[in-house]
Formats: structure tokens, sequence, C-alpha cells
């Protein structure tokens, strides 16, 4: 069986990486004004953070439309594809899982399976990649949505942002109400629960953030099992290349990347987020 992997924008897969693994992409959308923009097609993260200085309001994000998905299942199955797997983000916080899940009941001839990775960003690239890796090995799409189940279990993520105003504005905070009172002296720490974005701790200053998101990796870093782990942040290049760098030297055992909040992310996050995320290979 020819099995194809379909991830949307939001895992911020590099080119170069997508191209190697045969990852196919399909964007969501920042909306300025009248123009909409699909991310990593037409704007980059660089030229979003540019354009939204620019801006006198915030962007908003969208979703691919149902006909996007149809289209590009319908050409993978003239390339021959007999199955494909199509990973997204929470379904908690954008519909784009279930639009995959509408788009492969109208394609015949084709098995879709629309897996919910319940995150995103370069959580949600990982288990793209595992399964791209499967799908070259010519491993049964049964077998690699078990192994993303199996991912699901190991894996963590936590982040912080330096203003909770951008991701309560687009709806995409719940349990914030604890949080007002001090909204501009803390800084939160979320993951994702539920498919949702959760505040886990309240946390006075970033440094503390950082501090706290160490020790929870830590907890199984120093397990001494192989992991992959990934620094995210939106637009600090230079603080995320130097944890990584701290974190490296520290944890050898483990691989460390670097990724970025995209625009649509970044428009809930807000620039300044940097968050961790990590599972066991």
């Amino acid at each position: 069986m020819k099995t194809a992997i379909v991830t949307d924008s939001t895992a911020y897969l590099p080119q170069e990486v997508r191209e190697r693994l045969g990852i196919r992409m399909i964007p969501l959308s920042v909306i300025f004004g009248e123009e909409a923009y699909r991310e990593e097609v037409d704007i980059t993260a660089d030229e979003f953070f540019a354009k939204v200085k620019q801006h006198p309001t915030l962007p908003t994000t969208s979703q691919p439309a149902v006909g996007e998905f149809v289209d590009l299942f319908t050409a993978l199955r003239e390339e021959g594809y007999d199955a494909v797997i199509s990973i997204h983000l929470s379904s908690g916080i954008s519909g784009t899982y279930q639009g995959a899940v509408t788009a492969g009941a109208m394609v015949d001839g084709l098995r879709v399976y629309a897996y919910d990775t319940e995150i995103s960003c370069m959580a949600q690239g990982f288990y793209a990649i595992e399964a791209a890796e499967m799908a070259r090995a010519g491993r049964t799409p049964e077998d690699i949505i078990a192994r993303l189940d199996e991912i699901k279990q190991t894996l963590r993520a936590y982040f912080m942002v330096d203003d909770l105003s951008h991701l309560q504005r687009g709806g995409r905070l719940t349990g914030a109400q604890a949080f007002i009172g001090g909204l501009l002296q803390i800084k939160p720490l979320l993951r994702f629960e539920n498919k949702v974005i959760m505040p886990f701790e309240k946390i006075r200053t970033r440094k503390k953030a950082m501090k706290r998101i160490e020790e929870l990796f830590a907890k199984d870093a120093e397990k001494g099992v192989p992991l992959k782990a990934a620094v995210i942040h939106a637009n600090q290049p230079d603080e995320a290349h130097r944890w990584r760098d701290e974190l490296s030297a520290r944890y050898p055992h483990v691989e460390f990347l670097i990724s970025y909040f995209g625009p649509v992310i970044a428009t809930h996050a807000g620039e300044g987020a940097i968050g961790l995320t990590w599972y066991q290979p």
C-alpha cells in the first residue's frame, strides 16, 4: 500500500524537511484587513512579524477550505496513493482537522485517516516526520496511526507568552479567569490539555518561567532515555539558540531542534512567546 502524509502549515516544518520526506502541506491563512496570506506560502514568519508592527489591528486567522483538502486528496489519488494520513493541529483550537475528515469522505478510491495531534507547532511536526519515515519504510496506515498514538503518551510541551491578551482576544485560551487580575505582571506557563490551551502555572518573570520549563523537562531528560526536543520561539532567535545550546550541553543524549511560532499561531501567542516540546522517539 502506498501511503501519503499530509500536514498543515502550523507544524512549521522547513521546506527541505517536507521535500526530503515527501510530506504534503496544506496552509492556514492570516488575514490583514481585506488581504489573506497563506502562511509558509505567501508570507514567512519574519514577514509576518514585520507586517504586524505596521498594521493598526491584529490579523485574524482562517483554516483551509474543505475544497482545498478535496483537491489535494484527489491529486494524491491520481498520483497512485492508496491511503493518506492527514495530521493536524488540535481540533480544540481549529476546524482544520474536521475539514480533513469531511474532505476524506468526499474522495472515492482513497482511504483518508485524519489525525488530531491535540497540539500544534513542532510538536505536531514530530508526528508528521515519524509518520513520513514509516510510510517511506512501507509500514501500513494502521501501524503508523498506532505509533502516533504511542507518541502522544510521551509528548510534552510547555510555553509562555509575553501577553495573554492575544490568546484571549482570539478565543484560544481556556480557564483564563484566574489570570486576568495580574495580566500585565505574570508570565504564565501554558500547555495543551484536552485539546485546548490551558494555564498550567502562574509565574512572575520570563526567566523563572523558562527555568520552570527546564525543571519539567529535566524530569524526563534525567531518566537518560533518548529524547527529541524542540525550542519554539516567536521572533526570538537569539534567545532560542542560547537556550538550545545550554540545554544541549546539559543533556547530550537529547536531540534538539529550533523551530518557531509561525504567522497563524503567533497571531494568538504574540511576539516573544517561547516554549519547549519533547518526546521519546
